[in-house]
């Protein structure tokens, strides 16, 4: 599957981002429980439904004034700090809040504490979606922000049920700890983190798509203005995809209850459909959001579409919860196109400031949606909103993709990636399939005396050097133990021999200097092979001499 295989290799190849995102998602997991817990607690001291509903905005508010400057604080300071900082901050009202609970304290306290704790949650997103482009290559972005997004719909899924049981088992205070608990799991990941090297430069620094800098005076408004025609289709996706899904999430309960006739419990099927699409289309996304981000982009739009008008017709609760679930989750996947969009689209000076430049847009779009879906619906009807919905996503989906075209296409190949697959005995391989392999080579730094690869053990890689000085030696007699085959330099290749003979390494390769390899997975070498008539006939000739590359292994 390759959704599996594009998480499997990312997870594997970056044990840093494997233990961000778990970390993370423990957190998460915590923040769902901790929000059904705040509502019952205020619900219970207050009684006031308009209260809940005044949370509910009050919630919103800090997005809207805040995200902007969140975003200048993750471009200005290292992103895995300001993600300690908020994750500790968070950990510490949550503490307060299970102690004002354990107190019966007043309910204005806890409404306090709970804007503070969104205060704090407002830098988050800016910063960690600022944080994963630096953590992976360019043509990792997609998978990286669909296993996030995947991992965010399971804690949307979770969070609420363990909420309801440990409520029911240990009271509200429990709740409160627990999720104070997640986020000293995730500080203590954020903590041993390996620190970046390369801090953020200053805001005004930087001009994104590397144009000139204008006079100090003038730079930071051009940065912004200009951040904001270049990010015009991710701005108007996300506005799209916003409106739609604060829409949603409030006229499933009119569906739900008036149109369905289903009740409170349809509410309940309804909203954890949505959480079940989402983390389908979040985990096969992985596989879809790679080079090109055009055909999931209508994809997406295409999904969504389908979804709201299957969701229109819908005559019970149980086929209006698949119909959700695929509106939803083609919603999601173009959330996850436009978050790598925005990471293609500038360069990573940038990329706190775009995140909370379209969080504030965002935030906006979504209470403006909550808002107008039940006017327009008892006006209009549902089923003329959620056909609208369909087209509305569509629409956008088209013009982001008019606006962004140059981020939609492939990504381009590294220097080194494109030299591998100019090697002459590469020649009259598919293109695309080439390229697709020389994407997936891990790049491998190796210091002088270390041995890359050793006679006897199992072939598993192939190798291609970018730079460096390696030997090739053979095992000998007593008297001569070592035997020099040859030394192999920038351009060589090594290691096939036992990939295509399926034996064990011939020979061993160790480094004479400091250097770097490109090494392919030993099956996708071999799947390249398959593709290219007699390419294994001319590697093995690389081995007899016959061409000018040379390879050993």
């Amino acid at each position: 599957m390759k959704a599996l295989e594009a998480h499997r290799r990312l997870l594997i190849r970056n044990p840093v981002l494997a233990r961000l995102l778990l970390g993370e998602f423990v957190s998460g997991v915590g923040d769902w429980l901790y929000l059904v817990a705040i509502m019952i607690v205020i619900y219970a001291e207050s009684q006031s439904p308009l209260l809940l509903g005044v949370i509910a905005g009050a919630r919103i508010l800090p997005y809207v004034v805040l995200s902007v400057p969140a975003g200048i604080v993750a471009d200005r300071f290292p992103r895995r700090l300001v993600l300690l900082v908020t994750d500790v901050g968070r950990g510490v009202i949550m503490v307060a809040l299970a102690i004002l609970v354990l107190l019966d304290g007043p309910v204005w306290g806890l409404i306090g504490l709970s804007v503070l704790a969104t205060v704090f949650s407002t830098f988050f997103g800016p910063a960690i979606g600022a944080l994963i482009p630096e953590l992976v290559d360019e043509d990792e972005l997609g998978a990286a922000n669909s296993l996030w997004a995947t991992l965010d719909n399971v804690a949307f899924i979770v969070g609420p049920a363990l909420g309801g049981v440990l409520i029911g088992l240990g009271g509200l205070g429990v709740a409160f700890l627990l999720n104070a608990l997640s986020f000293g799991v995730v500080a203590v990941v954020l903590w041993t983190l390996p620190p970046r090297s390369d801090t953020p430069a200053e805001p005004d620094a930087v001009e994104p798509g590397g144009l000139p800098a204008d006079t100090a005076g003038r730079r930071a408004d051009a940065g912004w203005r200009t951040m904001a025609s270049t990010l015009s289709g991710p701005i108007v996706l996300d506005a799209v995809t916003s409106f739609t899904g604060g829409g949603i999430s409030v006229l499933i309960v009119i569906l739900a209850i008036d149109v369905l006739a289903a009740g409170e419990a349809g509410v309940g099927y309804l909203n954890a459909a949505t959480g079940v699409g989402g983390v389908v289309v979040g985990f096969f996304a992985g596989g879809l959001v790679g080079q090109r981000l055009n055909l999931p982009l209508l994809g997406g739009g295409l999904m969504a579409a389908a979804g709201f008008a299957w969701l229109a017709i819908a005559g019970d609760i149980w086929i209006a919860m698949v119909a959700v679930g695929i509106a939803i989750g083609g919603v999601l996947l173009l959330d996850i196109v436009n978050t790598t969009l925005v990471q293609r689209l500038l360069p990573n000076e940038m990329h706190g400031r775009a995140m909370g430049l379209i969080g504030t847009a965002g935030a906006l779009m979504v209470a403006a949606g909550s808002f107008t879906y039940p006017v327009l619906s008892s006006v209009v009807g549902v089923m003329p909103v959620l056909m609208g919905s369909g087209v509305a996503v569509l629409v956008g989906s088209a013009v982001a993709l008019l606006l962004a075209r140059r981020a939609t296409g492939p990504v381009p190949l590294s220097q080194g990636a494109q030299r591998l697959v100019n090697l002459p005995v590469f020649a009259g391989l598919p293109a695309a399939r080439l390229e697709a392999a020389a994407r997936s080579a891990e790049e491998v730094q190796v210091q002088p005396g270390s041995t890359v690869i050793r006679q006897g053990d199992v072939a598993d890689r192939f190798y291609f050097i970018l730079d460096g000085r390696f030997r090739v030696t053979q095992n000998g007699t007593i008297d001569a133990p070592e035997r020099l085959l040859r030394e192999l330099g920038p351009d060589d290749v090594f290691g096939e021999i036992g990939l295509l003979r399926r034996s064990q390494r011939s020979a061993s390769v160790t480094a004479v200097a400091e250097g770097r390899l490109l090494a392919i997975d030993g099956q996708e070498f071999l799947d390249l092979v398959g593709a290219g008539p007699g390419l294994s006939t001319r590697m093995l000739d690389l081995y007899r001499g016959g061409l000018s590359v040379s390879v050993r292994g």
